[in-house]
Order: C-alpha cells, then structure tokens, then sequence
C-alpha cells in the first residue's frame, strides 16, 4: 500500500482523522428506513481512512434527524450537508455539493437504500493502486431482494453479469458502448480519483433524477480507461420506493433515457469522439425510447421466431436419424477453410472463427472429454459401491469396473431408456437420502437453473462420506444447438 493509504489501516471508526484518503458520499431523499443499514455499513468498513459526508436533498421525513445524529456523534469523520433553505435540487446537484465538500484523494458514492461488503473500500483502493492508469474501478452488483426477510424473497438474489471482461483494464470508448446496453453499469459502487471530477466537470445538474450517475460514468468511460473487477463490493436493494421504480411506475423511464441519449449523442460529438458503433448504439436506443411499444412487439417477435426456431430444430432431432442429423448439423458449421482432420497448421490460431462449431464432433473427440476421463481416472478409487451418474452409466462402468456393486443412471426425462431414477436435481424429494457412494456428474450443473438446490440434492443423497465427482464447463463455447434452451450458466472462480 502506498504511504497515503497505509497510515490508516491501523486507527479506529470513532478515531480522528486528520486527511481522509476516501469520502464517501452519501445524498438522501426521504431515506429513513434504510438510512442507518447503509451508514453502518460505512463504519464496518476495513479500511478506516474515509470521511463520511450526508447530503440532504431536503428531506421531510426523519432522514434529516438521523443524518444530523450521526454527524453529531461522529463529528470527526462525518459532516451533514443540505442546500439553502433546506431545498429539493435533485441527485446530480446533491452529488456535486458532496463533491465541493470532499477532502479525500478518492472518492466513493453510496445510495442511501443499499449497503457496502466491508472490504470494499480496502480492495478498491489496493486495486487503484496497483493500476495507477485507471481513473476508477467497479466491480460486480448484487442485485438484493433478501433484504426483506421474506423465505420467497431468499432465493431471488443474484450479482448481475458484468457484460464486459473482468479483472482487466478498459480503455475508452468501449465501457460507453456497454453502458447503453447493459444499464446495471453505474458509478455508484466504483471509487474513482477526485481528480477526474475535477477534469470532467461533476454532475450534470439538468439532470435532477434518473440517469444522472450513467450521465458522468460515459463522460468517465469515454475519454479514461477504467479497471473492471469480478469482485462484487455493493448490494443495490430493491424496492417499490427506490428512484428506478418509481421513475418506471409513472411512466418516466423511456422520456428521461431519451434525454440521456440526446445528452450523450451532443456530449461525445463534442468531445470529438469517433466510433462509429456508438453512434449506432445510441441511435439504436434512442429509437426503442421513442417507440416503447414498437421495441418490445420487436423483442417480443425476435423472441418467438427464436422460440419456433428452436422447436424446430428440436423435432429435427427427433425425425432425422442420428447419424445423418449430426452429419448435416457438422456440414452446415463447417469452416470451409478448416485444416484437415489429424492436421495443424499454426497459422490457424490467428484466425477469429473457430475451427469447429460443434465442439470437435466433427473432427473426433471434444478437447474437454480429455480432462474429464483424465480428472476421473485419477479419482478411479472413489468410484465404487453404489454409484450414480447422470445420462448414462459409461465412466461408472469404465472408471469404476469391479468396485462397482449397484449402479444407477440419473435422468430429467422419462425417455431415457438407460434411465433408473427419473428427476431433476433441482426438485428431488422423492430421491432417498443417503443412498450413493458415489456421484458422477459430468458436464450437467450449467444445465441446470437452480445450481444451489441441485448441490443441496446431491450432498442429500450421498452417503456419509460419500464422493461427488464434478466437472462443469469453464472457458468453452455455449452449446446453441442440443441444449440451447437449458444452457443458463458459466462457472467462474467468482
């Protein structure tokens, strides 16, 4: 850590702090029953080198009283804030009083409604300071249902996917182009350098409500390169009364977006930016704000004619016989300047299209078979007693040979006939508890849209000190074909 970031590390919450290396603002409207959550989490922050500053956007509710309680009992590392006579000025100018106000070399916004991971502040700073280049850093949002307590609400959780790759740096224009398509991008749970505050200008003070932080992330995301990390550091709470809602509830979302559309259209022509796919981007978007309704029968009619398209393809599977299927499947993707099968010509590894769409089936024997039959040979010994596998009972009866006293094949359908137990993983009560020695799972969690009951099923049935014996896809295609319709996840070290 650098000497500025260090020399906090050590001090208390309640301890003064003389030059804060983070401010945190928080603006508020009307927040008093979330407010405490998200300044307790400030204060359990692991890194202990942040001032805290309260914006009031002229409140009417207790906010105001909470906020003023804790800047009088912190007063050391918490200040309150509100605009003159105690007035109504929206987001953007909230922000930028907070802003006027900081004294730290960082600066980090938190929404009064959500809460902070407690490293999050300490690893967004290491993180700046490993890429000194970077103007700020973001990571990945839990979007947080859960907060309510309620048992249907417990399993709606989920960290949205980040759209872009991670644990790298972007440099512009890119993450402008990603912002109009995946609108979960914001600069609320990132920290960023005072400096680029000051370089581009604050917040947009036009702009009082909804699009007001995308507004200074694409002026960030246009000229500065940005470090993008798969670590999630902020849960976004939802709810009926959070600003988003709300905006969608009236009817306002699709005319305040086209005003952000308008504003960055001018903002990057201005700024000399040159990248013809934006441009497309924007106007794309700026269409589906004018005509709501035209773009949702669009998506609507995308979405069946997909639908349709995959039925089809699927009673293909059945009527075809399986030979020729494959066979005319392995035609249609093949690259017409594929190597021949057994060849290698290194001059392939530049080329952007792969050299087979189906896995390899139509070359010989899928790259990934290699590593799986390797990591089970490896593991022969646990294959034994009663086993279960999923499919088909082949590696049971390869890797396991004689240990094998009772082997079982798992199956989501009926029609399987190699099938012993029909199920699905994800909703198996009927399956006994404690059954199997043994379960080979190859290549099926991704399969399947429930992974957290699916593993609960599986560590169910197992016996005490039973094995799993899991493989799942990492770095591979999507299979668009055989299992395009149940094809939901890819599996990450996060």
């Amino acid at each position: 850590m650098t000497a500025t970031i260090s020399k906090y590390l050590a001090q208390s919450p309640t301890a003064a702090v003389d030059q804060p290396a983070v401010t945190a603002i928080m603006i508020f409207f009307n927040a008093e029953r979330f407010i405490d959550e998200a300044i307790a989490s400030v204060l359990e922050q692991t890194f202990e080198g942040w001032e805290l500053v309260l914006v009031d956007d002229g409140s009417t509710d207790r906010s105001s009283h909470i906020a003023q309680h804790y800047a009088n009992r912190y007063p050391e590392r918490m200040r309150y804030l509100e605009h003159p006579r105690h007035e109504n000025r929206g987001m953007s100018s909230s922000r930028n009083l907070g802003l006027r106000h900081a004294r730290g070399e960082f600066i980090a916004f938190l929404d009064s409604d959500d809460v902070w991971f407690p490293r999050k502040l300490e690893e967004q700073l290491e993180i700046l300071k490993s890429h000194p280049q970077a103007a700020m850093v973001y990571g990945a949002t839990q979007y947080w249902y859960s907060w309510t307590g309620m048992a249907e609400d417990e399993r709606r959780d989920f960290v949205h996917p980040l759209g872009v790759p991670a644990d790298t740096l972007v440099n512009p224009p890119y993450l402008a182009r990603v912002l109009l398509q995946n609108q979960v991008v914001t600069t609320t749970g990132s920290l960023a350098r005072r400096e680029i505050f000051q370089q581009l200008g604050g917040y947009e003070e036009g702009f009082r409500g909804m699009f007001e932080d995308q507004i200074f992330y694409s002026k960030v995301s246009l000229k500065l390169p940005i470090f993008v990390s798969s670590q999630c550091w902020y849960k976004y709470r939802r709810h009926s009364d959070s600003c988003c809602a709300i905006a969608e509830a009236s009817g306002r979302h699709h005319g305040e977006r086209l005003s952000f559309l308008k504003w960055l259209e001018t903002y990057s022509s201005e700024q000399g930016v040159e990248d013809v796919e934006l441009r497309r981007a924007i106007k794309n978007e700026q269409w589906k704000s004018r005509y709501p309704a035209l773009a949702r029968l669009r998506e609507q009619l995308n979405y069946r004619a997909s639908m349709l398209f995959q039925r089809l393809k699927s009673l293909a599977r059945h009527v075809i016989p399986g030979p020729l299927y494959r066979l005319l499947r392995s035609s249609r993707h093949r690259v017409e300047d594929s190597p021949d099968v057994g060849t290698v010509r290194f001059g392939d590894l530049r080329r952007l299209n792969p050299i087979s769409r189906v896995f390899g089936f139509d070359r010989g024997t899928p790259i990934d078979r290699y590593y799986i039959e390797k990591f089970l040979a490896r593991y022969a010994a646990d294959i034994r007693g009663r086993v279960l596998e999923v499919g088909d009972d082949s590696y049971t009866r390869e890797f396991g040979g004689g240990r094998v006293t009772q082997s079982d094949v798992l199956h989501v359908s009926e029609n399987n006939p190699h099938a012993t137990i029909v199920a699905d993983l994800a909703d198996a009560a009927h399956v006994p508890s404690n059954s199997f020695d043994c379960i080979v799972l190859t290549q099926t969690l991704h399969l399947i849209y429930d992974v957290r009951a699916a593993v609960s099923t599986l560590h169910r049935i197992l016996r005490p000190g039973g094995v799993l014996l899991a493989t799942i896809p990492g770095i591979t295609q999507i299979d668009r074909y055989d299992w395009a319709e149940s094809w939901y996840w890819a599996f990450t070290s996060l």
